[in-house]
């Protein structure tokens, strides 16, 4: 098959990188809600839920979408993040059937395993997702995987290929989590190891590639092999550990959440539990060679940013 491409959020941080790395091959589309003008194929403006999409994908006669476009960080209004994230999906799904696209591309979240303190040491693809009510990110990543394979039963005719990233770490990557890594003293909490898992942001691309190259199928975890404590971390960057109780952090968080900061006690899940995804089936049945470790993405980040401390 001829591949004509659509992107999602295709002005976001990987979206715009994917994008790049096609229009070589294939004729490649985007949309978003913003524009850039530093890449190689055109980006409409146009929001996930808007059912227009449908008229875009016919007259340029896509075959595959990469529906890579969500809310990364929680608004104040979780209605609005809902809707953009799980009814956004919906019409992408729905616009997608009702202009004939043979195979679609989801970027979900290790997040939709959820934040558990009986998570498995390494969680597989077959694993339950259980993504927490009170984390409008992990919830509705739950809620969209829900979604896909409620379509993968009643509309077998639009392939699907899931991706479930786990940390994604680059040379320009900028979110809450690399906050963490900024900061003078790296937290941990008390009893808990907590590790990451990363994935370096050219890995992703690179699966994506080959996934819409090939049109494969399936779920696939994606994470760098290996993982790194915050213990790990901290020696890595030569900055102090500082370890607390949780009670304490709790505690702390609650303040700040009265203070008006989006956060909250329930945030501490988010250091105790974090789920630590296993690769094995993206390095063995997709058939996926990482170029980097988990450790090496983190290393790579840290050179790239000047971060380590002397």
């Amino acid at each position: 098959m001829n591949q004509r491409i659509l992107i999602t959020g295709a002005a976001g941080y990987i979206g715009h990188q994917l994008g790049d790395r096609l229009a070589d091959d294939f004729v490649v589309i985007g949309t978003d809600i913003r524009q850039r003008d530093d890449v190689r194929f055109p980006i409409h403006q146009l929001d996930v839920r808007d059912s227009a999409l449908v008229e875009l994908l016919r007259a340029e006669q896509i075959t595959h979408v990469v529906h890579l476009a969500s809310v990364l960080q929680a608004s104040p209004d979780r209605a609005r993040d809902y809707d953009i994230d799980v009814n956004g999906t919906r019409n992408v799904l729905e616009c997608c059937l009702e202009a004939g696209v043979r195979h679609v591309t989801v970027t979900s979240s290790g997040a939709a395993y959820g934040y558990h303190p009986d998570n498995p040491s390494w969680i597989d693809e077959q694993d339950a997702l259980r993504g927490n009510p009170e984390f409008a990110y992990s919830d509705h990543k739950r809620l969209i995987e829900e979604m896909l394979a409620e379509y993968r039963h009643t509309h077998p005719e639009l392939a699907q290929l899931i991706f479930r990233p786990g940390t994604v770490l680059g040379s320009e990557t900028r979110n809450q989590i690399t906050d963490l890594f900024r900061a003078p003293r790296i937290l941990a909490l008390k009893g808990s190891n907590s590790p990451f898992v990363f994935i370096w942001d050219q890995d992703v691309v690179g699966a994506m590639e080959m996934g819409l190259r090939e049109s494969k199928t399936g779920i696939y975890n994606m994470a760098g092999d290996g993982a790194l404590t915050m213990g790990d971390i901290a020696r890595r960057l030569n900055k102090p550990l500082l370890t607390l109780p949780v009670w304490l952090v709790k505690a702390g968080l609650q303040v700040a959440k009265w203070r008006g900061k989006p956060t909250g006690s329930e945030q501490v899940r988010f250091l105790l539990y974090r789920p630590v995804l296993s690769n094995r089936r993206l390095k063995e049945e997709f058939g996926y060679r990482l170029a980097k470790t988990s450790a090496e993405t983190f290393e790579f980040f840290v050179q790239c940013n000047g971060k380590r401390q002397r």
